[in-house]
């Protein structure tokens, strides 16, 4: 009996221990699946830029504490919680320990590294400080996230609000007018012209929603699409810059984005015809691109900067006295920044500007919009005793 005892039990434990095995490498399996995947994505995954700035100050500070760049690669995988990146930092480090150059390692990922990062890194491997180059990235990264996020919060209450007034008429359209206009039909007399006008839209719209909701998706895709042609992109840039207080703003972004990011490069010693290229690449406005080409055209012929400046309707009267006080100096990329800082400072003016104004302009928005229909629907019901006599 003993033997038996002995028997069964060794069987259930080797039973349990297959068990544990089988776990074990369905968990493996599932793992190394996910990795796989994550590596599909590497090639074409696009880095967020506060990502990036986050890990060009962290690497920039191991750096300068006197890390290798090996090291600071392999503490910074450790520590990255986004699972692609971490598969991308992996790979970049093991390109570095094989003996290439960090900016060649970087460049096989050319949608989580931007020309302005693999370009700076070109120069602080060139000039031997890559530390003090990549801090300089990550203060320039840092301040364009920052205006970005002050942008973003400033529209994102005026979005949502009229979302929410959109969506507030539509259900009242829809629900509500349909019911009153039951109502008034058993009055047998002629209705208000706003009324019958709301009650003609209800009709409208609860007869061809969906047509209406398809040929908005329809737009929106053929508008995508048109946008994405060099043509389509050139009428939206057109069209941007002449909208009423936010085509201001984006003007003064988008100087001060070009105005920071050439400084950025040109201190760091990287070639002005390349820092042109990359200014070009990075400003995402037909109008830069437009100007970074003339500007390369005419340094290539003998010519300086300000000259092309002052030339192009697109940059102001400042911008051009600025370029060329910095020239006749030799302080080009100290006057640039100076540059940015002002239509920085200007943004923000204009930012806070919409902030305090947008508000009390919504409220009377919804307050005309959802009052007007609430009126319209009850002055039949006002004049119910003319109605009646009639």
């Amino acid at each position: 009996m003993p033997l038996l005892a002995t028997q069964t039990s060794k069987s259930k434990n080797s039973l349990v221990h297959k068990e544990k095995q089988k776990s074990v490498s369905f968990w493996e399996g599932q793992r190394l699946a996910k990795e796989k995947a994550y590596e599909k994505k590497a090639k074409k995954y696009k880095l967020k830029l506060e990502s990036l700035a986050v890990f060009t100050q962290q690497l920039a500070s191991m750096l300068e504490a006197g890390l290798p760049l090996v090291s600071a690669l392999d503490a910074l995988q450790d520590q990255t919680e986004d699972p692609v990146f971490r598969i991308i930092i992996r790979e970049v480090k093991a390109d570095v320990s094989q003996g290439n150059n960090f900016s060649a390692a970087c460049g096989k990922f050319p949608r989580a590294f931007n020309n302005l990062f693999i370009s700076m890194v070109e120069a602080g491997e060139a000039s031997g400080g890559l530390a003090e180059i990549l801090g300089k990235v990550a203060g320039y990264f840092e301040a364009t996230t920052k205006l970005t996020k002050k942008v973003k919060s400033a529209m994102t209450y005026p979005v949502a609000v009229i979302a929410l007034a959109i969506i507030l008429v539509n259900v009242l359209l829809i629900f509500v007018v349909p019911t009153f206009a039951d109502m008034f039909t058993d009055f047998g007399a002629e209705l208000p012209g706003p009324t019958q006008f709301l009650i003609d839209l209800s009709d409208f719209l609860k007869g061809n929603i969906l047509y209406i909701i398809g040929a908005g998706f329809v737009g929106f895709q053929v508008w995508s699409r048109f946008t994405k042609t060099p043509k389509g992109r050139r009428f939206r840039d057109k069209m941007v810059i002449k909208m009423p207080v936010f085509g201001n703003l984006i003007i003064k972004i988008t100087l001060s984005r070009f105005c920071r990011t050439y400084a950025t490069l040109l201190r760091s010693g990287v070639p002005i015809l390349r820092c042109l290229e990359i200014v070009a690449a990075s400003s995402g406005k037909t109008q830069v691109e437009d100007a970074c080409r003339l500007i390369t055209k005419n340094i290539s012929e003998g010519g300086q900067v300000s000259d092309t400046i002052e030339r192009i309707h697109f940059f102001p009267p400042m911008m051009k006295h600025m370029s060329r006080a910095g020239e006749q100096t030799g302080n080009v990329d100290g006057m640039m920044n100076k540059i940015a800082d002002f239509y920085d400072t200007e943004a923000d003016s204009i930012i806070a500007a919409l902030t305090s104004l947008i508000e009390p302009m919504l409220i009377v928005f919804l307050g005309v919009v959802v009052g007007g229909i609430v009126m319209a629907m009850f002055m039949p019901i006002f004049q119910l005793s003319s109605i009646v006599g009639s």
